[in-house]
């Protein structure tokens, strides 16, 4: 059996890029510089939150990149992005929470979106990229690999399909990554298959979000 990471390392509570702060910044300032994008659409000029209890996914890929958009008075903006892509991944207990402000008549609305909180029908997704903002949660890799290119061909989950990230760019790759007690902000989410077992979809008045 191999073992987690090399040398059997846990990290614990770290940021998103899973990397010292300096590769980090160097990985999304190359993005940026090169005109890499994320999400092959426009996003929302609204971030959401999500949690879990656990993630498994197979085939991880991760680099930096850029969600292109507008906000919410239609200028255009860029958010820096760590893109996060999995071959196939479950989810336990999802939620996703977003809040839409000044909605005449009621103020702040909350849509929650809550499924797989059975944890014999998890959340499934195949080809699933997340475009994250910020992310904290408890993680264990097998076979990891920090600083191959974004384009390399042991990436078994390539580089997000329609868009423009640098394949010589800065990433990471492992085998298998299990995250538990995952918090994240994200500004997309593409999946090629997308399972919600169990959902329950709620609208709320005022701010209700899922952390």
């Amino acid at each position: 059996m191999q073992s987690l990471i090399r040398g059997g390392t846990r990290w614990r509570r770290f940021a998103v890029v899973m990397v010292p702060s300096v590769a980090a910044t160097a990985a999304i300032g190359v993005a940026m510089a090169q005109g890499a994008l994320a999400a092959s659409f426009s996003v929302s000029g609204q971030s959401f939150k999500v949690t879990a209890d656990r993630l498994v996914g197979h085939d991880f890929v991760q680099y930096g990149s850029l969600a292109e958009g507008h906000d919410l008075k239609g200028n255009k903006t860029l958010h820096p992005v760590a893109v996060s892509g999995f071959g196939k991944a479950t989810i336990t207990n999802m939620c996703q929470s977003v809040v839409t402000p000044d909605v005449p008549i009621f103020g702040a609305v909350s849509l929650e979106l809550r499924a797989g909180t059975d944890k014999k029908h998890p959340v499934e997704a195949t080809n699933i990229y997340l475009d994250v903002a910020q992310l904290d949660a408890d993680a264990e890799f097998k076979n990891i690999d920090i600083g191959v290119a974004a384009g390399d061909k042991s990436n078994k989950t390539g580089i997000q399909p329609g868009t423009k990230a640098n394949p010589y760019g800065f990433a990471q790759r492992a085998d298998l990554a299990i995250l538990t007690d995952v918090k994240q902000t994200a500004w997309a989410t593409t999946a090629g298959t997308f399972k919600l077992s169990n959902l329950s979809m709620k609208l709320h008045k005022g701010v209700k979000e899922c952390y």
